[in-house]
């Protein structure tokens, strides 16, 4: 890509992509940095009991091309998915360096997801082989059993027991038996690398197919957002899991694309005072960090003067922050939130940048270079400014999406003409800022996670004592909003405490921890409309009158 000038609208108006036609995201953040620099930190690991692990560049290189090699030696071809079901950890970008030195598709996943969240990933996806944690298996292992196409288990933190198909082989062993020549996929800039899934309104995730242009496609992004990132010194954390387009997207892939080191921790409930004590133990220069957990953290009084934090770009995205956040980080953190705006689909379109321009507070800021986003209506028509519409990003452009996983007509939906409509309700001012408005479809926005109310309410009616459910997003101080579950209880059912209880922590077991409904209401009658379908619009009534 190229940029110059000295203002935004240069910056803007001179952007020119430069998109190889031949491009693999392992050689882009790992082969090239391993030759060149081969000694320079890419990652620095804290374990749950503090141990601190550094792993250059040609350390991550030699077990991804083990690993390569290995999952080759499994029968996993081009095109093949191999699903990742890990925390923030080493084994997670080493895998996600392999994936694509064989040209296969990686299929992150939350760590937290249970047993079913996982179990319909890997039938949607067809996926050959699981790369899990010991302890996120534990979870899943006798919901996924009857995966048709899952034929091996790599586990980390296990040593494996035993042979035969699908009997989980362990990790490291594996790696350790496996050639460590160099291997490297020669992959087109529009091969497929990514298939991340993302909540709908109605029925099961859907899932998004990337190319491998796509991480080309955020660094302007992220460049933007972290004030010229990078520069001398940076080093970049977020406690966003890894299987997250902010926390792998956003963060890792584009911090080693550019040789900076990223840093990570073991750790899985986040606590903001040991947030700043983390920052300031590793030098952590560049955050993103989600609104829920800033919120958090401006509950730590005086943090600069405890830590000894020097933080450089704070970029932050998923949910509005107001003027009393925007102040906060000036005064606590000494400077200015950058918010951007994206979504799975195409991510990093819209953000801000201090030193380019000021940030309003309420506002999504300016489209960044190299990317063109308009507000338009339903048929793709851009309206004037001032005029609330939706959200577009006009195609080609190398952050967007290939489709939607072997679903033709969810994809050709999501298009008007050239504009891929990102389905939220804004206004783009006369400067160029861009102000949310809203949703135009019932996405839950939690914490900076997208939750779709048809995966929560699909998981809620398997319940014995549920006979209908609706779901909707309850406004909520710290989180921006929370999954709260309406339910007519099964026939014979006495509702209670203790049955919500029971409801909150099925769903917290079998989707994740974020998806699990934290208000239960038990209601006598579903509004339903004359075709079936619950009415949220209703839900959302008794929602504020409760």
């Amino acid at each position: 890509m190229h940029l110059a000038g000295e203002t935004y609208e240069q910056l803007y108006a001179t952007f020119r992509w430069e998109l190889p036609a031949r491009f693999n995201i392992a050689a882009a953040i790992c082969d090239r940095w391993a030759e060149q620099a081969p000694t320079s930190t890419a990652l620095i690991y804290e374990t749950r009991d503090g141990a601190i692990e550094t792993w250059s560049f040609r350390r991550l290189q030699q077990a991804a091309n083990r690993l390569a090699h290995a999952l080759i030696g499994l029968g996993v071809a081009p095109g093949d998915r191999v699903a990742i079901h890990m925390p923030q950890c080493p084994e997670a970008p080493i895998a996600h360096i392999a994936i694509q030195k064989i040209g296969a598709i990686a299929l992150p996943m939350f760590n937290l997801f249970g047993p079913d969240a996982v179990r319909y990933r890997l039938e949607d996806s067809g996926a050959r082989v699981l790369i899990s944690a010991a302890e996120a298996y534990a979870r899943t292992e006798a919901a996924i059993a009857g995966v048709a196409t899952l034929e091996h288990v790599l586990l980390v933190g296990e040593a494996g027991r035993g042979g035969g198909r699908r009997a989980p082989a362990g990790f490291w062993p594996t790696l350790e038996a496996a050639r460590d020549a160099p291997i490297s996929h020669d992959s087109g800039a529009d091969d497929p690398a990514l298939l991340m899934y993302t909540s709908g309104t109605t029925g099961n995730p859907k899932g998004v197919l990337h190319p491998q242009r796509v991480l080309i496609g955020h660094l302007p992004g992220v460049m933007v957002a972290n004030e010229f990132f990078p520069q001398p010194g940076d080093r970049f954390w977020t406690p966003a899991d890894w299987a997250w387009a902010g926390g792998l997207l956003d963060v890792l892939l584009p911090s080693l694309h550019e040789g900076v080191a990223v840093a990570g921790s073991a750790r899985a409930k986040f606590d903001p005072e040991w947030a700043f004590d983390f920052m300031a133990r590793h030098g952590v220069r560049n955050v993103f960090m989600p609104p829920t957990a800033l919120r958090l953290m401006r509950q730590v009084p005086s943090p600069r003067s405890r830590h000894a934090v020097s933080l450089r770009s704070v970029m932050t995205g998923g949910e509005r922050l107001g003027e009393d956040m925007i102040a906060w980080g000036k005064e606590a953190l000494g400077l200015t939130l950058a918010e951007f705006y994206g979504q799975t689909e195409v991510n990093l379109l819209v953000g801000n940048c201090p030193k380019l321009f000021s940030v309003r507070a309420g506002s999504m800021g300016r489209a960044i270079p190299g990317h063109a986003v308009e507000v338009v209506d339903n048929d793709g028509r851009v309206l004037p400014a001032g005029e609330a519409g939706i959200v577009a990003v006009s195609r080609p452009d190398p952050v967007m999406f290939l489709e939607y996983w072997r679903k033709p007509e969810a994809t050709a939906e999501k298009f008007r003409g050239a504009w891929c409509l990102l389905g939220d309700i804004a206004v783009k001012d006369a400067d160029g800022y861009f102000w949310f408005q809203g949703r135009d479809d019932d996405i839950i926005a939690s914490a900076a996670y997208r939750i779709g109310p048809g995966e929560v309410e699909q998981c809620l009616m398997t319940h014995p004592a549920v006979a209908l459910a609706g779901v909707i997003g309850s406004p909520d101080p710290i989180r921006g909003e929370v999954v709260a579950a309406f339910i007519v209880p099964a026939p014979g059912v006495t509702p209670g405490d203790a049955l919500a209880a029971e409801i909150q922590a099925y769903v917290k077991e079998r989707l994740a921890a974020h998806e699990y409904p934290r208000k239960v209401r038990f209601i006598a009658e579903m509004p339903m409309t004359i075709t079936g379908k619950v009415r949220r619009v209703d839900l959302r009534k008794l929602d504020r009158e409760g």
